[in-house]
């Protein structure tokens, strides 16, 4: 009697990869055709639909007549569909992006009759920490993983837990991934013999009893006719994923347990690689993340009129589609990467239409000569706004003076030419000239001067010009005093308060302030930390405690000859790590922002082999790429380095730039640690997660102990806060944050650290990165544990918003939006949902803790990740005191 297997028929669908989207979507459609005959014609056909809601909407847009056929079929439990919008990559894009991500999957599945109850992850390059309690918050008791699993998982089934606690069966794909029964119908050998074979390859995993899982299909595969009597043949039975695995007990009693995060490499290759190419599609994406996430749509929650909602649906479908797996990680051809940078693009431009919306609307309560700033953050800052205001005057709030620093001064002279002033009247618009108001003009000694602002309620007239300007043979325009200031205020949480400049009383002074930042020498020091800047251009911080970091900022160029999924490095690789000429050049002197430029020549050699271009491309499949040797010729590189000490933060920013015009090869910035470490801690994805110095491996990729960081990574004392994910190791005592990887192939047949191909071998220019590259960081020395780095991130990641006043009168009051403090507690998202609010914190921390939250509301309750509302909640009109566990995410409703 023959073994009973479970054949699940399916295809596993990349959106884009070696081949742009619209490319790929023409044999979508063909594949969703065949499927939906097929599946009408044998009705003993069952089909598993990826676990992606985009492959649906990407037929439909072209087939929407099938929308009925198609909702038919997973009505009837054959065809399963969801619970994910697309298959993502879980590093690469924030915690919030994959709720969304997964929110979006599972209600646009219900309109078809319903989504697969399984968090189905075939193809992710690892596994976030914080993915079971994301599932289990959203309903889903069951995941399906292959990557990252490490080697004490020896059974096909696991209980998979979070940091909080949370934990899935989830359900293993041991000996070939998502494609592990494709030699079931299309071995060698009988049927029967097949089956067989089969059975003893699987039967160790799944225990001496029970059905045996065998997912048949790989990647843009096409079901195949006939194929319900040929798995009746071999006694066994077709079902869909979700048929198979939610026949089992959801409990984890008595399953193997694997905490946090998957990225092992014992049994499947992670690729880790995809973290650092393309670096600046990761820069792209935590912009527009943060846009969306925290600033258009708390602004418009809390300050908006009419819910935006369709622009910020319209944002969030398109970082969606950009966290695929093959996406936002930079491993496709350059068509793909170009689309899915044009989408992020698009993504950041509706969140900052959204954003403009609403200070706009605020801003008409700010005078014209003033300046509205609003706190992006759930608590009260006090800390530095750069903004913009006209003439010399210091500058004041609501409650008096402020501390003021001049920065840079616009200039003044627009124009200044001998000119017909015909021609000059052809430059004036109603009112504006050279995008300003007029504001005046006059002719004197043949020269006809203009007077322009910003912004002016004077009425201008042009037709008393022509007379006057006869005799005139030059024409100046003249803008008003404008410069660039920093300014020390306070801001309400979540809130927003207001300066402008103001000419203040003899003998008054400003309100007590924070210690200020200064530049004496090479040096900077705003009391609570010291940046020194040494010979060869690194620094020397130290912390108010002592703690001292030295030589923090080395740059080191090395070769690489790897592809877009591994590095690997070249055979006699050179690495760089001295500048030849180093300059420093002081820039503010503070007291609030104080600031030197560092200018560092490197002569970084080019690689030895001519890259490969399109026209072999007929040819790469059959070669392997030659190694891209470092040879002796070298490319002067100038790497510039804004150091920046603003008042009252325990960091130092860098902004690093340089042009690279240098093929193949890696930069890194290095910082020494100044304690010796053993783990590092990286914040991503709703968690903080601790790596040791070696992660597993076993299945042939080198493993490298290379990390993806998020907000800010942290080992030995010293932190670095990021902008964008950002790839980093701990080598020796240094941490190295990866600034740039330049390599030429979507992958090699032949990587040095990776046995086997990743994909084609198709020529990839673009990931050269060639040109200007700028990348923005700061770094923070710290003692004991890393605590205290989460609220220096949060700082610095959120910058206040300055916005032009537009109306009249003098400067409102403060005001408040919502606050949100408590030991740990972290703000995820805000926004509108129907009359309620939700908001959806986190605790960043393995201790309980007490989310206190204070607003206008009377009226709260619980809600699940997919915003369907629980229990109410026990409040004291406007506040709220909400328990939160270890690294628990919560979200909750109010109005």
């Amino acid at each position: 009697m023959s073994v009973e297997i479970v054949l699940v028929p399916h295809t596993h669908w990349d959106r884009e990869w070696y081949e742009p989207f619209q490319r790929f979507r023409l044999r979508l459609v063909a594949l969703l055709d065949e499927v939906i005959e097929t599946m009408e014609r044998e009705p003993g056909y069952h089909f598993t639909l990826d676990g992606q809601l985009a492959c649906v909407d990407d037929y439909l847009e072209v087939r929407p007549e099938n929308r009925e056929r198609l909702a038919a079929l997973v009505r009837s439990g054959r065809l399963a569909v969801g619970p994910w919008q697309i298959l993502l990559d879980e590093f690469l894009c924030s915690g919030e992006n994959i709720v969304r991500n997964l929110e979006l999957g599972l209600s646009r599945a219900d309109k078809l009759g319903g989504a697969m109850e399984v968090g189905y992850l075939p193809d992710m390059f690892g596994h976030a920490a914080q993915m079971p309690q994301i599932l289990r918050r959203a309903g889903l008791e069951h995941a399906c993983v292959y990557r990252g699993v490490p080697s004490k998982v020896v059974t096909d089934a696991f209980a998979w837990v979070a940091p909080d606690g949370s934990a899935v069966r989830t359900q293993y794909l041991p000996e070939g991934g998502y494609g592990n029964g494709v030699d079931l119908i299309h071995g060698a050998g009988k049927l029967e013999e097949r089956a067989a074979a089969f059975a003893r390859r699987m039967r160790p995993w799944h225990g001496p009893e029970g059905p045996l899982l065998a997912m048949y299909g790989t990647d843009h595969s096409a079901p195949v006719a006939g194929l319900p009597e040929l798995v009746a043949s071999m006694g066994s039975r077709m079902d869909t994923l979700s048929g198979y695995i939610e026949a089992f007990d959801p409990s984890v009693h008595g399953l193997p347990r694997v905490e946090g995060e998957l990225r092992s490499h014992a049994r499947a290759n992670i690729l880790p690689g995809v973290i650092s190419v393309r670096a600046h599609v990761k820069q792209a994406m935590g912009r527009a993340e943060r846009m969306v996430e925290r600033y258009a749509e708390p602004l418009a929650a809390l300050w908006g009129e009419d819910w935006p909602g369709r622009f910020l649906d319209m944002a969030w479908w398109r970082l969606v589609d950009a966290s695929g797996h093959d996406s936002v990680t930079g491993c496709g051809v350059d068509e793909t990467a170009q689309q899915v940078a044009a989408r992020i693009a698009e993504a950041e431009h509706l969140g900052q239409a959204v954003r403009d919306m609403v200070t706009s609307r605020l801003s008409a309560a700010v005078p014209s000569d003033g300046v509205l700033v609003v706190n992006p953050t759930p608590a009260v800052r006090r800390g530095v706004v750069l903004t913009q205001v006209a003439g010399q005057d210091p500058l004041a709030g609501p409650g008096g003076p402020l501390h003021t620093q001049t920065l840079e001064y616009e200039p003044t002279l627009l124009l200044d030419e001998e000119m017909d002033p015909e021609l000059a009247f052809s430059f004036i618009h109603g009112p504006e000239l050279y995008g300003q108001h007029i504001t005046g003009w006059n002719v004197e000694d043949g020269v006809l001067t203009f007077t322009v602002a910003r912004h002016s309620d004077e009425a201008f007239d042009t037709a008393d010009i022509a007379a006057a300007a006869a005799g005139v043979t030059r024409v100046r325009i003249l803008a008003e005093p404008r410069r660039t200031v920093a300014a020390l205020v306070e801001v309400p949480a979540l809130g927003h308060t207001s300066l402008r400049p103001v000419s203040w009383e003899p003998g008054l002074a400003p309100a007590g302030g924070i210690a200020p930042a200064r530049a004496e020498g090479q040096v900077l020091d705003n009391g609570l930390l010291k940046v020194e800047v040494a010979a060869d251009g690194t620094l020397t911080l130290t912390g108010p405690d002592g703690v001292t970091v030295t030589g923090a900022g080395r740059v080191v160029d090395g070769g690489d000859a790897g592809d877009t999924y591994n590095y690997a490095p070249p055979a006699g690789d050179r690495l760089v790590s001295e500048p030849v000429v180093v300059e420093v050049s002081p820039v503010w002197s503070g007291p609030l922002v104080a600031a030197f430029d560092i200018r560092r020549t490197y002569l970084w050699p080019a690689t030895e082999s001519e890259p490969m271009t399109g026209a072999d491309h007929a040819r790469v499949p059959q070669l392997a790429a030659p190694d891209p040797g470092r040879g002796t010729t070298t490319v002067e590189t100038v790497v510039e380095t804004r150091v920046e000490l603003r008042a009252g933060e325990p960091f130092v920013r860098l902004r690093v730039e340089f042009d690279n015009r240098v093929n193949d090869h890696r930069v890194r910035l290095h910082i020494p640690l100044p304690v010796a470490a053993t783990s590092s801690y990286a914040e991503g994805q709703f968690a903080v997660v601790e790596r040791g110095p070696s992660p597993e491996g076993g299945c042939g990729e080198t493993p490298l102990p290379t990390y993806p960081a998020s907000a800010w990574v942290a080992a030995g004392g010293v932190a670095a806060l990021l902008e964008h994910v950002t790839e980093y190791e701990i080598t020796g005592q240094e941490l190295a944050l990866t600034l740039l990887r330049s390599v030429g192939f979507l992958s090699r047949n032949r990587n040095a650290l990776r046995p086997e191909p990743a994909g084609p071998q198709i020529p990839t220019p673009a990931a050269q990165s060639r040109g200007l590259r700028s990348v923005s960081l700061a770094l923070m020395p710290y003692s004991g544990d890393w605590s205290e780095v989460p609220a220096a991130a949060e700082t610095f990641r959120h910058d206040l918003l300055a916005v032009p006043g537009t109306g009249t009168g003098d400067l409102p009051e403060p005001q408040s939006g919502l606050s949100i403090t408590g030991p740990g507690v972290a703000m995820t998202s805000l926004r509108r949902r129907d009359d309620w609010k939700e908001l959806r914190v986190v605790n960043y921390a393995p201790v309980a803790t007490t989310a206190t939250i204070d607003g206008t509301f009377t009226e709260a309750r619980q809600a699940d990740l997919r915003g369907r509302p629980g229990p109410g909640l026990p409040i004291i009109p406007g506040h709220l005191d909400l328990p939160l566990g270890p690294w628990e995410i919560a979200t909750v409703q109010f109005r």
